[in-house]
C-alpha cells in the first residue's frame, strides 16, 4: 500500500480465496469508513474485474486500463478530471486507486 496525505494506492479489493494474499474487500471498506467515513472515492483501475460497489457506498469509479499497458489519452483524461472535481469538493476527500497487484497500472 503507498499513501499521501489524501491518495493511497493499494492492491484489489477481494473476496474468496483471493482475500488471503489480496486486500479483503470487507477489511479495505471497514478501514476506509473509519479512517475517511463519506470523504473517500475509489477508483478501480483494473479492466479484467470488478466488484459490488455498495461495499464503498457506490463511490467506486471504473477505468478500464489492461495490464501491463498504458491506458488511452481519453481514459486518463476522464480519469484525471473526475479526481479533481472529487479532491475539489472538500479538502477532507481522498481516493484510493486501485489495478490487481497494485503496482502496475
Amino acid at each position: 500500500v503507498f499513501s499521501t496525505d489524501r491518495i493511497i494506492a493499494m492492491s484489489f479489493p477481494s473476496s474468496g480465496k483471493q482475500s488471503f494474499y489480496r486486500n479483503p474487500i470487507e477489511e479495505v471498506a471497514r478501514f476506509l469508513d473509519t479512517k475517511h467515513a463519506d470523504h473517500y472515492k475509489v477508483y478501480n483501475l483494473c479492466s479484467e474485474k470488478g466488484y459490488d460497489p455498495k461495499y464503498f457506498h457506490y463511490r467506486v469509479e471504473r477505468i478500464f486500463i489492461d495490464d501491463h499497458n498504458v491506458p488511452a489519452l481519453q481514459d486518463m483524461l476522464k480519469f484525471t478530471a473526475s479526481v479533481r472535481e472529487w479532491m475539489s469538493q472538500d479538502e477532507k476527500n481522498i481516493i484510493a486507486i486501485h489495478c490487481k497487484g497494485g503496482k502496475g497500472r
